[in-house]
């Protein structure tokens, strides 16, 4: 019995060394892959609150836009995402009175092409600049921020809230949440040109009566002028004649 044992033991061991082998030698778990590019759509659509936001990059194609910068530049970029509750806010009308190209310059108002950090936007110099800065023969188009702690506040001149939560602060791309519309100045302010020019004037056919009528009527005040001049005329004329044959009779 002791023999077998003894023959077996080179076997048993050849064996062991065999499945230690075997179990080394198994390919380890692929590490995960790089992440994907950026997309802007998808970290709006995560958020949920966002529907009006992402229907208005889409037709303006901002969204594409931020999506090949924000992957290619050393920069980086920061977008302010008014939720749907901040465009159902506005005055009635005031996105379909705007042209497409004023729509452009609204929605790059919310984006900064550069990124920032919530205590870079309380340390920044202001005013910040935006996608639309430059537009409209150079117009500044920017972004004033203060605040003091965690809270951070962004006003254009015309309206003033708070940025909330980020819903990305990673590089390259920052996107915050503000519970208004940035609504820019040199769009909105009092005195500006209307976004849209207004249609022209149809000419009213009652002024255009009116002025005819009060041209024939300045008209006939003359006419009867240079007649009453001529009756005067003659009749200072007969009265000389007679006043001549008087005397000769």
């Amino acid at each position: 019995m002791a023999t077998i044992h003894l023959t077996l033991a080179p076997f048993l061991l050849l064996a062991a060394i065999f499945l230690s082998t075997e179990v080394t030698a198994q390919p380890a778990a692929p590490a995960p892959g790089p992440a994907g590019p950026i997309n802007i759509t998808a970290i709006l659509e995560k958020g949920g609150q966002f529907v009006t936001f992402i229907r208005l990059l889409n037709t303006t194609q901002i969204g594409n836009q931020i999506n090949i910068q924000v992957n290619s530049s050393s920069e980086g970029m920061t977008v302010f995402a008014p939720t749907d509750n901040a465009f159902q806010n506005l005055k009635p009308g005031t996105l379909n009175k705007l042209s497409p190209d004023d729509q452009v310059k609204l929605i790059l108002y919310h984006v900064s092409p550069k990124f920032y950090t919530m205590d870079d936007l309380l340390s920044v110099s202001n005013p910040v600049r935006t996608q639309a800065t430059g537009r409209d023969g150079g117009a500044v188009y920017g972004l004033n921020f203060t605040g003091q702690g965690n809270q951070v506040n962004v006003s254009t001149g015309i309206i003033e809230t708070r940025v909330s939560n980020a819903l990305r602060k990673e590089r390259p791309l920052a996107v915050y949440v503000v519970d208004m519309v940035l609504l820019p100045e040199e769009m909105f302010g009092k005195h500006k040109i209307s976004p849209v020019a207004p249609s022209p004037k149809s000419k009213s056919p009652a002024v255009s009566d009116d002025s005819d009528d009060s041209s024939k009527k300045a008209a006939v005040p003359s006419e009867k002028s240079g007649s009453g001049e001529m009756k005067v005329g003659l009749g200072f004329g007969l009265g000389l004649v007679m006043l001549y044959l008087k005397f000769i009779v």
